[in-house]
Order: structure tokens, then C-alpha cells, then sequence
């Protein structure tokens, strides 16, 4: 078993594409409890954001767990499998590892660094806890992925590029986001909206110049309770629109909330900034083309981020990676030839318990408990000679492949029952 992973992002797929394929929260559960009736899958888990879509499965099979969620992905999305294929990536193995870690690491992101994918890793981990839908396998490979995360945060400068999708969207609007006299509406209230009211009130913004409008009035008092923002009603949502200098969207809608059209009436000839923080995009695409209104969407930010250059705090990011998943693959492959060392040593004590009954039945009565123990003490000895350099040489080939074909070697070459290895394997652990 191998973990892969399946995905398209905003490297490989343009925004409108991406739109297509995103996942809210209940079509993540359900594509994710749809991918384990494949019969090559033991595990899956899917991490969704506004710039990726990706399904990480436990798989046994390469190409028919690799067919099989590229199939599911195209039925959701709508579009035919050619379609997709050609904007889809696929992580095997080792390549696999490496990129999930690089994800929770802020390095494959839109905006270099930004820590907020480490919550949204966090999320897909939970979720496919709470669904069963995570085994064993892929939670140590997650939760090792936030540990990889935290520490490139920790240890490097990398926060100083962009901590988040939010920060970077308003570091490209401007002034007009801090500016003393500027009034923002905040569409929405979830997870992203949270963020941006929080940012904004971190950065020296007046409670009392944002507002918050969501479909669920509660949402939006929600946030009046934790920051001291006010809250508006949708159906009064043009209302408060006319009077905004800055729009923040991120309402989490299937479609466009705000066409050219509402955009165009509210703003007339006053600029305003429009953000655009949703996936799939609130704003429709042709509301840059109004002359007092600058847009600012995952679009212009992935554009951005395109010619941002390497700072030394990722390559050091890059370099943690690197350590971690040779760590880790080393770790896995020791895991898999332990059950065979354990198996080994315990045919060579059942192998000396049973000699030495014989020969002690054949000396008979006369022979003294010194001389028993000795006798059981030297077959004890002769095994653990015998056996010393294969579970030594095994060991000390984990890191490669050898040290796989060698554990099964042991296993063909010594006769080993593998229905005492797989038990070994279920236990877990090799005792000292």
C-alpha cells in the first residue's frame, strides 16, 4: 500500500477551471466516503481550498485508484475526463509524501509561506477522522505534515513573505483598505470573512468602519460579538454597497454574487476596491473592466506571486522538507521489514525451546539445573549467531529498496509463516 494523491491547483489549472472542481465541505465528505468503494483504496482524505483541490488516498493499486478518483473528480466538476486530465498532477509514493509536505509547508501556495494552509491541512485530517474515512496510514502522514509546517514557521523567516491569502489580497488593494476614511463591507461570514475582519482590525482599522453582511444574520453577529464590527442584513446588502469604499468578498456561493452590473450602480464614478477572496469567484470577471474599480481576486494574486523571487527562508523551507520526508520514507520502510525481523526471532526461539526439551529428554534425570541451563543457554547463543547478520543487514538497508526485497528474502529463505508476519504487523512494534 502507497499513498497518492490526485490533485489540481492553481499551477496547474486556470481560476475558472478551478471553480469548477471546488469542493465545499459536504461534497468533500461525500466524494471522500465515495472514493473508499474503489477496491484499491483503503483510506482517503481531501484537502479543498480556494487555490487546490486534492485527494490523498491509501491506495494498492496505482492505475485503478488513479482512474477511479480522476472519474469521480470529472463527474463532480462536470467536465469530461480529457478535460480534466489535462489539468490534473499525480503523486506517487516518495513524490507523494514530498508534496503534501510541501503544502503544509506553505511552499506550493499561491503566495509563498502563507500559514493559513496549515489550518486547512488541520481541517482535512479532522474531517476525514470524523468520517473514518483516514486510517492509520494517511494520519501519520498528515499529522506529521503539520508538524513539518509548524516548524518551517518556527524556524525560518518565511511568514514575512505572506502569512495568508487574506493579507496578500489587501497588501495589493493598497492604502484604500487602512485609509482613515475608507468604509468596507465584509460579504460573508465564515472561516475567510473571520479572518479578513480580524486582519483588518489587526491592522489599525476601526471596528466602526467595517461592516458584515451574510445570508445568516447570526453568522454576521457573530463576528459583531468577537471584534465589535457591525452587522447588516443581506436583503440591505445594495444598500451598504453604495456606501463602501472596499468590498470584501467571500461568501462561499456556487455562483456570481456580484455581477457587473450591482458592482457599477453602487460605485458610479468613486473608486473603489473590490477583493475577492471566494472560490468560486463572487465577482464576476468582467467588473474590472468599470474605470473607478480595481479588482482584486485569486487571479491578480497567483500573477503576482508568479514574480515573486526566492527569498533564502524557502530554500531553508525546502531543505526541512527534504530531511523530513527522507525521515519519513526511512521510517516507513523500517516499519514494513520489522514484522519479518520479529517473525525471524521468534521461529529461532521456538525453534531453541523445542531442541532443548529434546536433548534435556535425552540426557534423562541425571543431568544437574547447572548443566541444563547451560545446555539451553549455548542452543540460545548458536541461534542468535545464526541469525545476527540478516536482521542486521536488514536493517541497515530500510532506506532503499533492498532492504524490502531482503526482508522478503528472510521471509522465502527461512520458510517464515507470513500469517505470523501479518500479526506482527497488526501488533506492531519490535521488542528490545
Amino acid at each position: 500500500m502507497s499513498v497518492l494523491v490526485v490533485g489540481m491547483s492553481h499551477k496547474s489549472a486556470p481560476v475558472d477551471l478551478l471553480e469548477r472542481v471546488a469542493l465545499d465541505t459536504d461534497s468533500s465528505v461525500k466524494l471522500s466516503h465515495r472514493v473508499l468503494e474503489n477496491e484499491y483504496v483503503s483510506e482517503s482524505a481531501i484537502i479543498s481550498t480556494c487555490n487546490r483541490v486534492e485527494v490523498y488516498v491509501e491506495a494498492e493499486r496505482f492505475h485503478g485508484a488513479v482512474d477511479e478518483v480522476s472519474r469521480l473528480l470529472a463527474e463532480h466538476s462536470g467536465l469530461t475526463r480529457e478535460e480534466l486530465v489535462r489539468h490534473v498532477y499525480v503523486h506517487y509514493d516518495e513524490a507523494a509524501v514530498a508534496h503534501l509536505f510541501g503544502v503544509a509547508s506553505g511552499m506550493d501556495s499561491m503566495i509563498l509561506g502563507e500559514s493559513q494552509i496549515l489550518g486547512q491541512v488541520r481541517d482535512a485530517l479532522s474531517s476525514g477522522q470524523a468520517e473514518s474515512t483516514v486510517g492509520s496510514a494517511l494520519n501519520t502522514l498528515f499529522q506529521q505534515a503539520l508538524r513539518i509546517g509548524k516548524r518551517g514557521h518556527a524556524e525560518t523567516g518565511i511568514d514575512r513573505l505572506a502569512p495568508s491569502i487574506v493579507t496578500a489580497g489587501f497588501d495589493a488593494a493598497g492604502d484604500i483598505v487602512t485609509a482613515p476614511s475608507s468604509r468596507i463591507l465584509v460579504a460573508g461570514a465564515g472561516t475567510m470573512a473571520s479572518l479578513a475582519v480580524r486582519t483588518l482590525v489587526d491592522r489599525g482599522v476601526e471596528p466602526q468602519r467595517i461592516w458584515v453582511a451574510n445570508r445568516t444574520f447570526q453568522r454576521a453577529f457573530e463576528l459583531v460579538a468577537a471584534y465589535g464590527v457591525s452587522a447588516v442584513r443581506w436583503e440591505a446588502l445594495d444598500v451598504e454597497l453604495s456606501a463602501a469604499d472596499v468590498l470584501i468578498t467571500c461568501t462561499g456561493a456556487a455562483g456570481t454574487v456580484f455581477d457587473r452590473e450591482r458592482i457599477g450602480a453602487a460605485a458610479g464614478d468613486r473608486p473603489m476596491s473590490v477583493i475577492d477572496l471566494a472560490l468560486p469567484r463572487d465577482v464576476a470577471g468582467d467588473v474590472r473592466t468599470l474605470p473607478s474599480v480595481e479588482v482584486v481576486d485569486l487571479e491578480v494574486l497567483a500573477a503576482q506571486a508568479a514574480n515573486a523571487e526566492l527569498a533564502d527562508d524557502v530554500r531553508q523551507v525546502q531543505g526541512i522538507v527534504a530531511d523530513e520526508v527522507r525521515s519519513f520514507l526511512a521510517a516507513k520502510n523500517a516499519s514494513k521489514v520489522t514484522p519479518t525481523v520479529v517473525a525471524l526471532r521468534g521461529m529461532a526461539t521456538e525453534v531453541v525451546a523445542a531442541e532443548t526439551e529434546r536433548v534435556l529428554a535425552r540426557l534423562g534425570d541425571d543431568v544437574d539445573d547447572d548443566t541444563r541451563r547451560e545446555v539451553g543457554q549455548a542452543l540460545r547463543r548458536v541461534a542468535e549467531k545464526l541469525i545476527h547478520a540478516p536482521t542486521v543487514r536488514v536493517k541497515e538497508l530500510v532506506d532503499g529498496p533492498e532492504g524490502l526485497t531482503y526482508a522478503d528474502a528472510l521471509a522465502d529463505l527461512f520458510a517464515l509463516d507470513q500469517t505470523t508476519v501479518r500479526a506482527v504487523t497488526a501488533v506492531g512494534g519490535e521488542p528490545s
